[in-house]
């Protein structure tokens, strides 16, 4: 209950909706699934919601459970109380149940226990409460025990002092509070490590207060600082006061020596521990910011639109090797493949072109795809001349390689060719991006794709989960052809893992492919619950039922027929129904119509534009890629150039352009709009194209800077 009232309270939904959610999640249903076909359930939450809703979820749930560990093993010892237990219960982080539980947790051998094995906690717990008058070696004195190691009341004192010093650390009320204050009032503080200039440069000599310091520079830091470059510490105001004021009382005797127990817990104890928590604190916050932005960039490469119906040559440029070349059809069945050497030191220029002439006019070629890796900026130039000797019109363009090798040399990228080299297959895989991002950047590990920023730095797990989950969102957003698509793809179907998608390859292959959707049901380890969760995701074009042709989950085949029939196209022509679908749906009213349905009104708003327009690709609906007919090189480039560009990566602090010079240009967060932007994701994504103004060429160090704005400055 306290767990669905907070969820509530933080997603800002009704309870009974994020009580649905959690069932939902509960009894094992998929997050696509939930967001596309529950949405009565969820109040059409989205997947990204959901999957905050259901990370949340776990958190608080693991949140409990280490409550309750906490409990039983202060329970245990014979020291929980009432107040304590409300503490725990109360505690909203898994950081502050363990500064609860710190006083009560196993302790490796420290001072303060070797000084309790002397038995000297009656003379530090004496001397805390600061009631007697005295002397603190008349009051040390009892406690010299040469048996137990005491041979003096100073190292008795000395003792006590440690036993002091740990009790202090342990106060869980007051390492909340310190954290706080140097959080609020902290800087972090950078210096060199080396005299050696490095990309750190920036951070050689540089402070930041703690709460604004943003993500990328976080990063940033910590990398010189692991790289041996930097030399990272938290610089903090005076603390002696908020420490004293609660632990030294009056003037008595031992004020002064609760005092130097406050400074020695302070300086060995205390200040160590929250500067490691702090800035643990911080790299989770730039971490947790990183890989959303690395998810974001990661969701709009692969929902880039696909070029359809085209025959596409595509490139791997080399040097010394020469480039790779394979030719595809529309469909991505390879046609030919071969090596050319326009490129340094062979030269043979004329040669490739005419290899290249002839494939084009051989095979129809519409369009070129160029890797960006090495050799691409004379591959570019040397396709770029080429094609304007052809025949047939044909444009191209440059596409991100990254990745590419390490499919190529994978075991999947074996199965697929097993007749081609790994250059060979990279040469077919630069094709198909082309072709279809989402169908071949899948079959690459998400991180070595290369929109991130700082991804080898950040949590695995964390970033693979997240990774996986924007995959998975693409590829049911968009859906997938069930009689054509690689397992790589079916496995991030809903309810399909690996093994169940090379069953279906496998089925398909044995029966000539699907005739419909309730044919998955034969396939070997594919039952009810990943029927259901699967089926209204998979597509199957000219198949025996019209429906299993778009996203309408065939539980809702009924209520798409009923839709047809009280609007009076039952029976009529495909075309007629995309037509009159809507209109008619509007004239007699969506609500009314859904309740005659049987089903919610957001359920039968998404069954319209699917019968409207079946087998659609929602990419469709995106701006087309920039694609080029002639190549420009960076010292062309002159300030005030205004150029169109396609945005290639988008990071904290700006956008990366490629402007067709085979050098990205930085659109710096200052420069993307004529308005303040808090954040360039509210501007642009990867995959648009824009306009940009350009700012300065620095050839020598090959930077460029653009700018998006319309004003003078």
């Amino acid at each position: 209950m306290e767990e669905l009232k907070l969820l509530s309270s933080e997603f800002k939904i009704r309870e009974d909706l994020a009580g649905n959610i959690i069932k939902l999640i509960d009894d094992g249903n998929t997050i696509p699934f939930i967001a596309r076909y529950r949405k009565e359930m969820t109040g059409s939450c989205d997947d990204q919601v959901l999957r905050e809703f259901s990370d949340r979820l776990q958190y608080l749930r693991n949140l409990q459970k280490r409550r309750e560990e906490v409990c039983s093993s202060i329970e245990e010892q014979g020291k929980l109380t009432e107040e304590l237990k409300a503490a725990i219960d109360a505690a909203s982080t898994l950081a502050e149940v363990e500064d609860l539980y710190r006083p009560y947790k196993p302790k490796r051998r420290t001072r303060a226990t070797v000084a309790k094995e002397k038995g000297l906690e009656p003379l530090a717990e004496l001397l805390f409460a600061q009631e007697r008058q005295g002397d603190l070696l008349e009051q040390a004195a009892p406690f010299v025990k040469e048996e137990k190691g005491v041979a003096t009341a100073e190292e008795a004192l000395a003792g006590a002092s440690d036993i002091l010093a740990e009790k202090i650390s342990d106060d869980a009320a007051l390492r909340k509070e310190l954290k706080e204050k140097i959080f609020a009032e902290g800087l972090l503080r950078s210096d060199a490590a080396t005299e050696e200039d490095s990309v750190y440069r920036l951070y050689y000599d540089y402070e930041e207060p703690l709460r604004k310091i943003p993500s990328h520079r976080i990063l940033a830091v910590n990398r010189g600082e692991k790289e041996e470059k930097l030399k990272v510490k938290i610089l903090c105001g005076e603390v002696s006061q908020l420490m004293e004021a609660r632990f030294v009382r009056g003037e008595s005797y031992a004020a002064d020596f609760v005092r130097a127990a406050c400074a020695d817990a302070w300086d060995r104890l205390i200040f160590p521990s929250v500067e490691r928590e702090l800035r643990s604190d911080l790299f989770a916050t730039a971490s947790d910011q990183a890989i959303k932005m690395f998810g974001l960039n990661l969701k709009q490469l692969l929902m880039q639109p696909p070029v359809k119906g085209k025959v596409v040559l595509a490139v791997d440029p080399a040097y010394r090797t020469g480039c790779k070349i394979a030719v595809v059809d529309p469909t991505g069945m390879v046609l030919d493949t071969g090596v050319i050497y326009p490129t340094p030191p062979q030269n043979k220029t004329a040669e490739a072109a005419a290899k290249i002439l002839q494939w084009i006019e051989k095979y129809r070629v519409d369009c070129i795809s160029i890797g960006n890796g090495t050799a691409s900026k004379e591959a570019e130039i040397f396709v770029a001349d080429t094609i304007k000797k052809a025949n047939r019109n044909v444009t191209y363009m440059v596409v991100s390689e990254a990745g590419a090798s390490v499919y190529s040399a994978s075991k999947l990228g074996a199965e697929e060719f097993p007749q081609f080299d790994v250059s060979l297959r990279s040469a077919v895989s630069i094709a198909r991006r082309l072709q279809d991002p989402l169908a071949e950047l899948v079959k690459i590990d998400p991180k070595a794709i290369g929109v991130g920023q700082y991804q080898h730095d950040m949590p695995p797990a964390r970033l693979d989960e997240t990774l996986s989950g924007v995959v998975e969102d693409c590829v049911n957003s968009v859906g997938v052809d069930l009689n054509t698509a690689s397992p790589s793809l079916l496995s991030y179907i809903a309810g399909i893992n690996s093994a169940i998608a090379k069953n279906i390859v496998l089925y398909r292959d044995e029966v000539g492919g699907f005739s419909n959707r309730k044919e998955l049901l034969k396939v070997k380890k594919l039952g009810a619950k990943a029927y259901e969760q699967c089926a209204g995701f998979l597509r199957i074009p000219n198949g025996k039922n019209p429906l299993d042709n778009t996203s309408v989950h065939p539980e809702s085949y009924p209520a798409a027929q009923k839709l047809l029939e009280i609007l009076d196209l039952k029976g009529a022509d495909a075309d007629t129904v995309c037509r009159e679908v809507a209109s008619r749906a509007d004239a007699y009213g969506r609500k009314k119509a859904a309740e005659e349905c049987g089903v919610g009104l957001p359920t039968l708003n998404d069954i319209i534009p699917e019968l409207a327009r079946p087998g659609r690709d929602i990419r469709d609906d995106l701006p087309a890629p920039l694609l080029r007919s002639d190549v420009m090189d960076l010292s062309d480039l002159t300030e005030g150039m205004v150029l169109k560009g396609t945005v290639r990566n988008v990071i904290d602090f700006g956008a990366f352009v490629d402007i067709g010079v085979h050098q990205d240009g930085l659109v710096h967060i200052s420069q993307l709009a004529d308005r303040y932007v808090k954040h360039p994701s509210d501007v642009v994504k990867v995959g648009d194209v824009v306009e940009v103004r350009v700012l300065s060429v620095d050839v020598a160090k090959k930077r460029i800077s653009l700018t998006m704005r319309k004003d003078s400055k």
